[in-house]
């Protein structure tokens, strides 16, 4: 097996694990280097190269530190690692970035220059679907599509109305988030405050409740009174999804994967500092 297919077998592998990584590719060379471009190295989210190369000493510190800032904003970057003579000519300082670039100073006696794009791979976020009402069956329905690993908290008696999730939980207490995780309550009168108490307490970077305003309302209430987190509170978005004028169940369903592909794109995230 060649080096190219060990590393694309190692890419699946932690892929089929759901692992964040990042992949590093040599794109271009000018001069002396000791990797040339192709080359690729699988680096975690931690700095661990784990398979592949891309040079020694004079790539590494700026290369990883690119891989670890992709793995966390979800972002690629171009790095460009010159010699410091060639930076002084540009009228630029190891450290800054320019239109989209990142330039480090080599430091090595090759004196080369490469320029390396680095790309995040990441998990699925995770899609919380809390309840067995019809929006939330809709939602379970058409979630995966648009690249959500879909769980259904919901008690047993419901799971037969919600095959098309990936994961089913009996009930709403939910196992730590090993990833970006959004949460949907839609119960619909069915457990509200148990299901919204739950979402409140649970590592998330975003939770949003199907109901009214004045329900929500109602429901935080209750719930500010019983000790919850007042950040977490405010944070909470209700009522869900986007105003398209949604009516039926599949387009309130619509509506609110819309606003989730929104937040999921922009980054907005409700405070949950272990996530």
């Amino acid at each position: 097996m060649t080096v190219a297919s060990d590393t694309l077998t190692m890419m699946q592998n932690m892929q089929s694990q759901e692992l964040p990584f990042a992949v590093a590719t040599v794109v271009r060379t000018v001069s002396v280097t000791a990797a040339k471009a192709g080359a690729k190295a699988l680096i975690l989210e931690d700095g661990t190269v784990v398979a592949g190369w891309i040079g020694g000493g004079c790539a590494r510190g700026a290369t990883l530190k690119a891989a670890r800032d992709a793995i966390a904003d979800g972002q690629p970057r171009l790095i460009s690692i010159q010699p410091k003579d060639l930076l002084a000519d540009l009228g630029i300082s190891a450290g800054e970035t320019k239109e989209g670039i990142r330039y480090a100073n080599n430091m090595c006696p090759s004196q080369g220059t490469m320029d390396i794009f680095v790309e995040p791979i990441l998990p699925r976020p995770e899609l919380v679907v809390m309840g067995a009402s019809p929006v939330a069956v809709a939602l379970t329905e058409i979630a995966g599509a648009f690249g959500f690993d879909v769980t259904a908290a919901a008690p047993i008696k419901d799971h037969a109305a919600l095959n098309d999730a990936d994961h089913r939980i009996d009930g709403f207490d939910l196992p730590p988030a090993k990833r970006q995780r959004f949460i949907v309550v839609s119960t619909q009168g069915s457990g509200d405050e148990l299901a919204l108490s739950a979402a409140l307490a649970a590592e998330a970077n975003y939770v949003t409740f199907v109901g009214s305003r004045k329900k929500a309302a109602a429901l935080t209430a209750a719930l500010r009174e019983k000790g919850a987190d007042e950040a977490r509170l405010a944070a909470l978005k209700a009522p869900a999804g986007l105003d398209i004028g949604a009516i039926t169940p599949e387009e309130i369903a619509l509506s609110i994967l819309a606003e989730l592909v929104q937040v999921r794109r922009k980054s907005k995230a409700m405070p949950n500092p272990s996530v």
